[in-house]
């Protein structure tokens, strides 16, 4: 194997194991699930020419390709039915196409057991890139990763019914156009950048499925601590997962509580309402092997960010595309097992105060007082915003985040967003005006919140987004944060700082180009990087 798709990778790529505790043959059937469903892709292509478009198949390429995504799915055999659908798609799409021939990916047959499918999948892995072109082959993986990353929002905004054929149809071509040996680097900027525009399309989709189903998102004061009683833990990214089991759970004594990016759920009006609903659990995900060691209940993943169940292994529980050997699967909604574990286990004992934070900071509830933040500006009273936040990981250098919140000056306003905020997220940095200092926008695919925040912004003092005082200083890990940074190199934002390290898929060219172009840097120190924003 060979995987360099996050930020945590092993010297610059992982060989024999990956970081995220994927084994050889499990990235090798992504690599094989990935190429074949580029396959699919080509083969919708040639139908929706035809006049056939398939919502079935749409579903499944954006459901694939987020299977292969960094910490969702771990099960080799839940790969080998992913590459058995996918082939019964694509030769079914075909005879919708009759007098068409395939070649590449939508050609392919794929070997008979688990051991040929691994050797089959080999020759399809990053190492084998038929691409000699450094620099086109590093564009050509970050539209992949990206890619990753549009497809995650796209099947979250499905499940709840929010669905778009022209987003489907330019996820599978740009898929299709990872394959093209004949691409100039100025067509694949444009690829890379046509990722980012779709992405901000599939996480509008999102807010949309989100706000339309829950409410848009209040500021909320969430109990960090924990209420005597049985507990189930809900972890990832999915809301109605949540709301599901909130229903499921009413009237049976059991505590309800949230972990990582599942804390901006609290703030919606239909899952608060729940008196359950009991507060937040934990921090990022990465601690989640000695925080979910500790809880006392069930627990529940619900899409990516899963770690290695060691000593809970019986007391997690997975659904939607999320997978670990072992671990009990809950495919269709119906959380029975869940709650039943949940029941049979001790749950807290007594109640227990870690004070509060505040979340529900999305652009609805901004922009209430959007006339007192402009005010704020205008006096001095507010000089700059920064929006802090990304991914948090275990790697060494993410301190750097939690330094640079407290040493931003008192008359500075700190927007957040996505796991990165538990570095800082329980900081009492006080109010400038009756505006909280320290601002949470929600998980990571309310970036399209926050954009519309900036975007309201620019509109108010009539000026680009780049001539705010705002800046971004943001953290990766996973591909829905290289979706992301796509989409704001898409909107045209420039000067972005990154951290803690750059992709090890960018080559110094690609990195010179978007220096040049976009001026991102690295981060260096908080207090450097303060001084070149502040002066």
């Amino acid at each position: 194997m060979f995987c360099y798709q996050c930020e945590q990778t092993a010297k610059g790529g992982c060989t024999k194991a990956g970081v995220c505790g994927k084994t050889d043959s499990t990235a090798t059937l992504q690599d094989l699930l990935l190429h074949l469903t580029k396959g699919l892709s080509q083969v919708a292509i040639a139908a929706r020419k035809a006049g056939v478009t398939d919502p079935k198949v749409n579903r499944f390429v954006a459901e694939a390709v987020f299977s292969t995504l960094t910490n969702v799915n771990f099960d080799d055999d839940r790969f080998v039915k992913l590459i058995e659908k996918c082939v019964a798609l694509r030769e079914g799409l075909k005879a919708r196409v009759p007098g068409v021939t395939f070649d590449g990916p939508a050609a392919i047959q794929p070997a008979a057991d688990l051991d040929s499918l691994v050797a089959q999948g080999k020759q399809y892995g990053v190492e084998n890139d038929p691409e000699t072109n450094e620099d086109l082959k590093s564009l050509k993986h970050t539209l992949t990763y990206g890619l990753k990353g549009v497809a995650a929002y796209a099947d979250h905004a499905a499940i709840l019914g929010h669905e778009d054929e022209k987003l489907h149809a330019s996820l599978q071509e740009l898929l299709v156009a990872t394959l093209s040996t004949d691409l100039t680097l100025a067509q694949c900027v444009e690829a890379a950048l046509e990722c980012g525009r779709i992405n901000i399309r599939a996480m509008e989709l999102l807010d949309a499925a989100n706000t339309s189903t829950y409410g848009h998102p209040e500021p909320t004061e969430v109990k960090l601590g924990a209420t005597k009683g049985k507990a189930i833990l809900v972890s990832g990214h999915d809301l109605k997962d949540l709301a599901t089991l909130l229903r499921q759970t009413e009237g049976t004594g059991i505590n309800v509580y949230t972990h990582g990016e599942m804390l901006p759920c609290t703030a919606y009006p239909e899952l608060k309402k729940y008196t359950h609903l009991a507060g937040h659990y934990g921090t990022a995900w990465q601690n989640q092997k000695k925080e979910f060691a500790e809880f006392p209940g069930a627990i529940l993943m619900t899409t990516n960010c899963i770690q290695k169940p060691i000593t809970y292994l019986d007391s997690i529980f997975t659904t939607g595309l999320v997978g670990w050997p072992g671990a009990v699967h809950v495919p269709n909604g119906d959380f029975t097992p869940v709650i039943e574990k949940a029941l049979s286990m001790e749950g807290f004992p007594a109640d227990t105060d870690k004070g509060t934070v505040m979340t529900g900071f999305a652009r609805n509830a901004v922009m209430a007082v959007a006339g007192t933040v402009i005010d704020a500006v205008k006096s001095g009273d507010i000089r700059h915003f920064f929006l802090v936040g990304g991914c948090d990981g275990a790697k060494p250098g993410r301190n750097y985040y939690t330094e640079f919140v407290e040493k931003a000056p008192k008359d500075t306003v700190i927007l957040t967003l996505a796991c990165g905020k538990f570095r800082f997220f329980d900081k009492k940095l006080g109010d400038i005006g009756g505006i909280p200092r320290l601002l949470d926008v929600g998980q990571c695919n309310d970036a399209y919140s926050a954009v519309q925040i900036a975007l309201a912004l620019a509109k108010a003092f009539d000026c680009g987004v780049n001539d705010l005082p705002l800046s971004l200083v943001l953290s990766w890990y996973e591909q829905k944060a290289v979706a992301i940074l796509l989409s704001l190199l898409a909107l045209g934002i420039k000067d972005i700082r990154l951290g803690p390290t750059l992709p090890a898929f960018i080559t110094p060219n690609v990195l010179n180009y978007l220096v040049e172009n976009y001026n991102i840097a690295p981060i260096t120190t908080p207090d450097e990087d303060l001084k070149a924003i502040l002066g």
